[in-house]
């Protein structure tokens, strides 16, 4: 069973940085895509950046702040956090993909919090 060790989540000041990064580990095969996802209290959950090969995604909210990174060789993938607003705050998930048998299979972390305070 596929596990995600993630790290780099806490608490930090508007304006600050703070770089989330996502291990995945319990599995041999590799993802062909991962990326991070959000969600804050009383909202739905929302795509937040993904990569795929050399192609990289980002929300509109976040796009020139934020940059996603990939280690395909460790399973890993990172989000450097910029800028940072106090709508950023959510609990940041970590996702893989799969294409197997057709179809696109995800994985998900547990999710670490990110509080953006003065």
């Amino acid at each position: 069973q596929v596990q995600f060790v993630e790290s780099g989540g806490g608490l930090v000041q508007p304006g600050g940085s703070l770089r989330l990064s996502c291990a995945a580990s319990g599995s041999i095969f590799k993802f062909d895509a991962m990326g991070w996802y959000r969600q804050a209290p009383g909202k739905q959950r929302e795509l937040v950046a993904y990569i795929t090969g050399g192609n990289t995604n980002y929300a509109d909210s976040v796009k020139g702040r934020f940059t996603i990174s990939r280690d395909s060789a460790k399973n890993t993938v990172y989000l450097q956090m910029n800028s940072l607003k106090f709508e950023d705050t959510a609990v940041y998930y970590c996702n893989g993909a799969v294409v197997a048998r057709g179809r696109v299979e995800n994985y998900w972390g547990q999710g670490t919090q990110v509080t953006v305070s003065a």
